[in-house]
């Protein structure tokens, strides 16, 4: 950590979802758990674990686009009111953030340091969620950087066409309640933006599909997942700048555009059905 900025990286993602389902870290795991998360955890749950994970992974919705737009934030912050900011990882490239998201761990130990998409070789979340028999599904774009670093686990991949396929086989998997941790990964507003700009109408666009996606998705881990202590995540892994020798939206540098976001979590308890009379 910067010891100029307090704030924790998106690398404690993973020892946060580990805290909440008790489950160990990954063995590479350096990143301090949210405290703010854990302790709204407590509060909710009264030291149940955590059974049902659901992690929304837009890419570049960062507080660049919140300070533009608000209001599209509030819509998120509606189902996951607990709002943490944090910052990304240095540089902020789509692959090496979530090699630390999911991690726990900075590029100098997982060795991923610019745009690239090499299979990690190091533990992971997701293999800790295995050894501690937990089912988990990665719901991506395929060929992205989430459908490709993560391979050769004990984990269920479903590498679809685009966002909106995304988005209906994460909520045939929340339906089926068979997963204790999904991931969904969303890229369109990236993939805009880098094109047009970060608050041009299409790359805004872009942005609002993936929130009524996430919206979709959180009242589906309401519904199907109502049995079980269950936790929601929305988790960007960096901003976005305006290029102005090109006009587009890039990244990957320190500035804070790039670097300063917000993680939104929701903790809730099983719904207790009445008992017959």
């Amino acid at each position: 950590m910067n010891p100029a900025d307090p704030r924790p990286t998106i690398a404690s993602v993973t020892p946060t979802l580990c805290g909440l389902c008790g489950v160990p870290v990954p063995f590479d795991c350096s990143a301090p758990p949210l405290a703010p998360v854990l302790d709204c955890a407590r509060d909710a749950l009264g030291g149940q674990t955590v059974r049902r994970c659901l992690v929304f992974a837009p890419d570049a919705l960062g507080n660049q686009l919140r300070a533009a737009r608000p209001d599209l934030f509030e819509r998120v912050a509606a189902v996951a009111p607990l709002a943490v900011p944090l910052r990304s990882i240095d540089p902020p490239w789509t692959p090496v953030c979530f090699a630390s998201m999911f991690t726990g761990a900075g590029p100098e130990r997982h060795g991923i340091r610019k745009y690239e998409k090499p299979v990690l070789s190091i533990d992971t979340v997701f293999d800790a969620f295995a050894r501690a028999g937990r089912r988990v599904a990665i719901v991506a774009v395929q060929d992205s950087s989430i459908d490709r670093i993560f391979r050769g686990r004990a984990l269920d991949y479903f590498s679809e066409k685009y966002d909106p396929w995304v988005t209906e086989k994460a909520l045939s998997l929340v339906a089926a309640d068979r997963h204790d941790l999904i991931v969904a990964y969303h890229q369109e507003y990236d993939d805009v933006m880098h094109a047009t700009g970060p608050l041009a109408p299409r790359a805004l666009r872009g942005a609002r599909n993936s929130i009524e996606a996430f919206t979709d998705l959180a009242a589906a881990f309401d519904s199907a997942w109502a049995r079980h202590p269950r936790a929601l995540v929305f988790a960007p892994d960096h901003g976005a700048h305006l290029d102005s020798s090109t006009g587009g939206g890039a990244h990957g540098t320190a500035a804070a555009a790039d670097m300063d976001l917000e993680h939104f979590w929701a903790v809730r308890p099983p719904v207790r059905t009445p008992s017959p009379s």
